[in-house]
């Protein structure tokens, strides 16, 4: 079905879910080469803490889903998980451009430099997983390697990077506005989240609700947005939820394709665009 072309507005920054993991392996070196690549504004990655201390991008607390390992991510050092094979699963070959199979597994700090090295402004947005058996010393020690780096907790800069804290657990959230400003911390969101979850979304105003909650919740939604809410929605690959985000103003959108979603909005904006454009913040 033909949609109708939508008013021109300032088209949400896209953020790159788990890099541009259609394409190739979710959270390799390839999807966040790939993702840059593609124009996203921004890269979302989750973060486990290895068993000697290192910050790894990896989603499951387990191994085996998207590797050739088995048993807990934590239980294994740097080293012992740079050995094992993240391509393979997604049966996608892997460019020479985009790294080599060793230096698929990233580590936050490498991903960082990859950022850094992009020429650009690029948003990161680092999703804390919980349960973690660190509790919230895996906050403690993203805040250090951040810091380190020489992250601002007040402006959310590093560098040419602007990054975000996220997490779907409540108490994380909670630790975190303790030390960062709100606006660089996000409380995800979704069917299951609790009193507590939406509580935290008062002390900051960026909010992370998935597709599915926004549906479900659109005057929920709606309020926040009136409230002043920058609301960070995950994951929108279709058309439809596109559309629905467009509709109701939102302005981050997390996508697994994100030269796809980009051309959308291209395309549904063109008719009314404006001749000139100005840089936006991530």
């Amino acid at each position: 079905m033909a949609h109708a072309p939508l008013p021109a507005s300032a088209p949400p920054l896209l953020y790159a879910h788990r890099g541009s993991s259609e394409s190739y392996p979710e959270l390799t070196r390839a999807a966040f080469v790939e993702a840059l690549a593609d124009g996203a504004d921004g890269v979302e990655c989750d973060v486990h803490l290895t068993s000697d201390g290192h910050l790894v991008l990896h989603h499951d607390d387990q191994l085996g889903r998207t590797s050739d390992g088995r048993g807990a991510l934590a239980d294994h050092t740097l080293e012992q998980l740079r050995a094992l094979d993240y391509t393979s699963w997604k049966g996608v070959g892997i460019p020479a451009t985009h790294g080599l199979a060793h230096e698929q597994l990233m580590s936050l700090d490498e991903l960082l430099d990859l950022l850094l090295a992009a020429g650009r402004p690029v948003g990161l947005a680092v999703e804390t997983k919980h349960p973690s058996p660190r509790g919230q010393g895996l906050e403690e020690a993203l805040l250090a390697l951040l810091e380190r780096r020489g992250w601002d907790p007040c402006t959310g800069w590093l560098g040419s990077v602007r990054v975000s804290i996220m997490s779907f657990d409540a108490d994380a959230v909670r630790h975190l506005l303790e030390r960062v400003a709100p606006q660089n911390v996000c409380q995800l969101l979704d069917e299951d989240s609790g009193a507590q979850a939406r509580e935290n979304l008062s002390a900051g105003p960026l909010a992370g609700p998935g597709i599915a909650f926004v549906r479900s919740h659109t005057a929920e939604v709606e309020q926040w947005l009136r409230d002043g809410a920058v609301l960070r929605v995950w994951t929108v690959d279709t058309v439809e939820d596109t559309r629905v985000c467009l509709s109701l103003g939102v302005q981050q959108i997390t996508t697994n394709v994100p030269r796809t979603v980009r051309a959308r909005l291209t395309a549904d904006q063109a008719p009314n665009s404006s001749t000139s454009c100005s840089a936006r913040p991530v």
